[in-house]
């Protein structure tokens, strides 16, 4: 049993040891996300220069030109035209929708549209990973003929916030398993000294005596003992192959006790001879007039 618990507790500790790295693993590649800062930035300029070619396409010019895409923040940008257009909301989201999806970029972010005459937001909306828990006002309301500048602002600190929440709990997690199976272990190991102390045992022959468990074990055959006869069997075990006189026996077992006692010794040490018989080697010799001896040949 002791083996099997130690390989158990071997399973534990290596299980503990698995989530902490897959958790580490997943918390740096967390970080990374696949992409650099500067890889994510071409990225969306990309995508954005996409969202102006379907919108001039919407409003059937394939000439006119798409100004360089700005960086105006972290994580901002700006999308800017040639020439005027007019700007349908219902075709701006669906457009910039699409195309973000198909490059991936994050389900977060904040559209403003603003118009170049006052530097003044004509139209925005903000987009919370779908449509349905988003912020969509005025659609189908179309803006008119004018200039305008498309700034994007990519918000995905909630993302980092939750991430970490859950990076924290998943440590304090193991950390508490960890600490609950070393303090398991320690506790075990003091059950298993004090088991050790509570079942020293003599050896008799082929036998294991056990005196505070009042039992005789023989390989895997267990003798109980009564309380008379444990004590009996202490005394001779304790000194092997030695003259023990009556009155010394009577005394420790019975007198000590307050118990006046005939032939009660002779009975016990006959139960003893009987219980010790399996075991050739082990003899109950009583010497007359004397004592009794436990006489062990090697």
């Amino acid at each position: 049993m002791f083996f099997v618990r130690i390989m158990m507790n071997r399973k534990i500790y290596v299980l503990v040891i698995v989530m902490l790295l897959s958790l580490l693993n997943w918390f740096f590649l967390s970080l990374n996300e696949g992409i650099s800062e500067g890889e994510f930035s071409e990225k969306v300029k990309i995508s954005l220069r996409e969202v102006g070619n379907q919108l001039l396409l919407v409003n059937k010019d394939s000439t006119s030109l798409i100004n360089p895409i700005i960086k105006i923040g972290k994580l901002k940008y700006e999308l800017s035209f040639q020439s005027t257009l007019h700007i349908n909301p219902d075709s701006l989201v669906a457009v910039i929708q699409k195309t973000f999806e198909r490059s991936q970029l994050p389900k977060h972010y904040r559209v403003e549209v603003i118009q170049c005459e006052d530097n003044e937001v004509g139209y925005s909306y903000e987009i919370i990973n779908t449509i349905d828990n988003s912020i969509v006002p005025c659609k189908g309301r179309m803006l008119p003929y004018s200039c305008y500048t498309i700034e994007v602002g990519f918000i995905t600190a909630h993302k980092n916030s939750l991430r970490n929440v859950f990076l924290i709990l998943g440590l304090l997690t193991i950390c508490l398993l960890t600490h609950y199976l070393f303090l398991r272990r320690e506790r075990e190991n003091k059950e298993e000294i004090g088991q050790e102390i509570n079942e020293q045992y003599f050896t008799i022959g082929s036998f294991q005596f056990y005196p505070e468990q009042n039992k005789l074990v023989q390989e895997i055959i267990e003798i109980n003992l009564s309380k008379k006869e444990c004590e009996l069997l202490s005394i001779f075990a304790s000194r092997p192959n030695e003259i023990i006189k009556r009155e010394e026996l009577t005394k420790k077992v019975w007198e000590d006790n307050g118990v006046i006692v005939g032939r009660s010794l002779d009975t016990y040490i006959s139960k003893l001879r009987k219980k010790l018989k399996p075991d050739n080697t082990i003899k109950l010799i009583n010497v007359h007039g004397v004592g009794y001896k436990l006489e062990l040949r090697t």
